[in-house]
């Protein structure tokens, strides 16, 4: 397994993710008003995977670059369908009695969770000193951003199952991130469509039985169904394997605290939703916690262009 290799592309395309799964959380709550959890999470894996059909039709790229034993393709099962069918059922079903800030503050948690597993399970990962600091300023900055508003409730008396569920989530995407740097050399085009196909395939019986056959949802409902399907499903897929691969689960956590911001920004530029006055201060706390556990990356890219 190769050291991470973090350059200015691994950047771009963490911005990328936070900016793109800022606004998902907008979209899939519109989403759920006309279709229910299991079969949205069903349907927009499964246009992302038609979707990557297509793409991986043309590139005609092997999954394995190896012949792959059973622990790797026992491997591959778990990651698929931790980063896919599990945590978008928990996410979906978890979202109807948590506040958004709730949520928001635990999709933040994931780069807590990755930590120190990534310590233990991926060699150059290990913990230190500026990274654990950075992590949790970090964090401080997602807190100061959402505000009370992540601690206020719903009323609901599913509230506390809510919330375990999208901790939950948390925990699916922040296990599996480290366990995809730990399968053997890949395609990642072919690997992240290999997710998707898995997730595919499990997501549709799942919601069968959970929920029963599916109702005809509007047109409105399979807009934003497909819209989750092209952009936060198999776009933002391929470049979170991308990135876990390249630049390893760590530093692919970072996506994780510039969510919140991005979630905000959108909500002032679309929905005319005032910006909250802590943002410049969440900003600041935010970008700091990034670049002090980035500290060595971002000294390397900095001395490597003077």
């Amino acid at each position: 397994m190769p050291s991470p290799e973090i350059t200015p592309r691994s950047w771009i395309m963490v911005g990328l993710l936070g900016l793109t799964w800022g606004s998902t959380f907008l979209v899939i709550e519109l989403a759920l008003e006309g279709i229910t959890p299991a079969w949205l999470a069903a349907g927009r894996l499964g246009f992302a995977a038609v979707l990557m059909l297509g793409v991986l039709a043309w590139r005609r790229a092997p999954l394995f670059l190896q012949p792959p034993t059973a622990k790797d393709l026992i491997l591959l099962m778990v990651v698929a369908l931790l980063s896919s069918i599990i945590a978008f059922l928990f996410l979906n079903w978890g979202q109807q009695y948590v506040t958004s800030g709730f949520a928001g503050v635990s999709m933040a948690a994931v780069a807590l969770i990755v930590l120190p597993l990534a310590h233990f399970l991926i060699p150059g990962e290990q913990i230190t000193l500026l990274k654990s600091l950075g992590f949790l300023v970090g964090f401080a900055g997602v807190c100061v951003l959402i505000g009370a508003q992540a601690f206020d409730s719903t009323g609901s008396p599913l509230e506390p199952w809510g919330r375990a569920a999208t901790l939950t989530t948390a925990a699916c995407y922040a296990v599996s991130s480290v366990l995809m740097r730990r399968l053997p050399p890949m395609d990642p085009i072919t690997l992240a469509g290999a997710i998707l196909f898995i997730g595919t395939a499990v997501a549709v019986p799942a919601a069968w039985v959970m929920e029963g056959p599916p109702v005809a949802p509007s047109k409105e409902t399979l807009l934003w169904i497909a819209l989750l399907g092209l952009v936060p499903t198999a776009g933002a897929n391929v470049l979170r394997v991308l990135v876990i691969r390249s630049a390893g689960p760590t530093f692919m956590s970072i996506t994780n605290y510039l969510v919140p911001p991005f979630s905000v920004l959108i909500g002032w530029l679309i929905l005319a939703e005032p910006l909250p006055g802590s943002l410049l201060w969440a900003l600041a706390l935010i970008l700091s916690g990034v670049a002090l556990s980035q500290y060595k990356t971002l000294k390397t890219l900095l001395n490597g262009r003077s």
